[in-house]
């Protein structure tokens, strides 16, 4: 390895610090960290600043990977990158602290499971599969058609937008969200919301996590902050169908030859 190749890492951590440094961008993440996905206009009406002073505060968070941005239309969403500042944790604070942070963030987290009161779904079924071969199943539109009557459309960068279209030829997307995580072939996180929807209490989020045993693969579905028990029935019902079609597809060639969501409960 090279000097240059060494040096790399140092002065991406020397421009995440520089663009930490500054409170006005701190703020920033504070904001996107609230509500992700906003304008230029959106942030720039939380502050007391010029569209070109915030432009700029934006641009270094950019240069520093802190803060991602997507096209739609004519509008620029700004999306919070998480990935440099868990870098920064695993390099410069867990290996010194790592277990008496884990045991904090341990109490933490029982303490913020305990007010919560959103629903969560979780679903385990297993495939006998490859973790490619589900990834792939979970994030090519042609197959998602096949078993789940929607297209999943998206390049499945992190922080790039996704879209559940329909497969009538309209292009409607019922259900759009965000990248949040993309670790392939084991790792899948996205928001979910319905299209031009601002949820009160922010999208639902969904995490694929594709775990290989062997010659088989146990996926896990988490479905977490629903809005109410009505919302989590839905999803249990859901998941339940499209999961199961998904299995047949995979370990068959075909999926179900009924589609399971029109079945009558009960």
């Amino acid at each position: 390895m090279s000097g240059d190749e060494e040096r790399a890492p140092a002065a991406d951590t020397d421009q995440v610090f520089k663009a930490l440094a500054d409170r006005t961008r701190r703020y920033l993440l504070d904001l996107l960290h609230e509500r992700n996905g906003q304008t230029l206009g959106e942030l720039c009406d939380r502050l007391a600043m010029t569209r070109q002073s915030a432009t700029q505060h934006l641009s270094v968070l950019e240069d520093a990977r802190l803060v991602s941005t997507v096209r739609r239309g004519r509008e620029k969403l700004h999306y919070l990158n998480p990935v440099p500042l868990q870098e920064i944790q695993e390099r410069w604070i867990d290996k010194f602290e790592r277990p008496r942070l884990r045991a904090l963030s341990a109490v933490k987290r029982r303490a913020e499971d305990a007010m919560n009161d959103r629903p969560t779904f979780v679903y385990v079924t297993y495939i006998e599969s490859t973790p490619d071969r589900v990834w792939h199943a979970l994030t090519d539109p042609e197959l998602t058609a096949a078993y789940w009557g929607h297209s999943n459309v998206s390049d499945w960068a992190t922080g790039s937008p996704w879209e559940h279209r329909r497969t009538d030829g309209s292009g409607i997307a019922d259900v759009v969200g965000m990248v949040v995580e993309s670790s392939p072939p084991r790792r899948l996180v996205t928001t979910w919301a319905e299209p031009g929807e601002e949820p009160a209490g922010g999208p639902s989020r969904v995490t694929f996590d594709i775990e290989p045993y062997g010659g088989i693969v146990r996926l896990t579905v988490t479905h977490e902050n629903l809005a109410d028990e009505a919302e989590r029935e839905a999803a249990a019902g859901g998941w339940a169908a499209v999961l199961s079609n998904l299995k047949s597809l995979i370990e068959t060639g075909s999926p179900l030859p009924e589609q399971p969501w029109h079945m009558p409960a009960g």
